[in-house]
This record gives structure tokens, C-alpha cells and sequence, in this order.
């Protein structure tokens, strides 16, 4: 009598799987997000960190507000000139610099 208690109860044991698989899934999960998000915004960012130190006098920029402008003079190595209206120069940094603009962007 028994003996049919105890079969029973080792008959509805849930069967015990990998104790790597949830960890095998979070590493999984973790590089499909470094290869769908944060491996192209580091490139992104990366271009953007190069076309900012590539501007010199002369360049037209876009700024952060969406102001046109043209840049006169490079102050240093974070600082520029830059000319929004006819006689109109203001100073201005690299953070404020959205883009350069290019054939494309006129």
C-alpha cells in the first residue's frame, strides 16, 4: 500500500533540467542587445566625436537649436567663432555643434 504512495510521488517529480540554461539565456540576451543597440551607438558616437574635431574655419555647422552657421575662427580646441547673420559672431563650443553640413543637408 505504500509501496503505490511512493511511486506516485517520484512519478510527479518535474524532470530537472541544465542549471546553465538561464544563464546560457542571459548571455544570449545580453549580446543580442550589445549588437542591435549598444555597439552602434558607440559607432555613432564615435563618428560624431571625429567630425567635431575635424571642423575648421570655413566649415558651415548645424548647432544643437538648428541655427546655419559658418565658423570663422577656431579659439581652441573647444571653442569656435562662428558668424549666424551677416555681422552677427557669437562664441560657441563643441557641444553645441550638431553637424556639419555637407552637399547632402543644403
Amino acid at each position: 500500500m505504500f509501496n503505490n504512495i511512493a511511486y506516485a510521488a517520484d512519478a510527479a517529480a518535474p524532470a530537472q533540467g541544465s542549471p546553465f540554461a538561464p544563464l546560457l539565456m542571459m548571455v544570449v540576451i545580453f549580446g543580442i542587445f550589445y549588437f542591435l543597440l549598444i555597439r552602434p551607438q558607440q559607432k555613432k558616437q564615435k563618428e560624431h566625436v571625429a567630425m567635431l574635431n575635424a571642423i575648421k574655419a570655413g566649415d558651415e555647422i548645424i548647432t544643437g537649436g538648428g541655427i546655419y552657421c559658418k565658423v570663422t575662427k577656431v579659439l581652441d580646441n573647444n571653442t569656435f567663432m562662428v558668424e549666424i547673420a551677416d555681422g552677427v559672431t557669437v562664441k560657441m563650443t563643441k557641444n553645441g555643434i550638431a553637424s556639419k553640413v555637407t552637399q547632402e543637408t543644403k
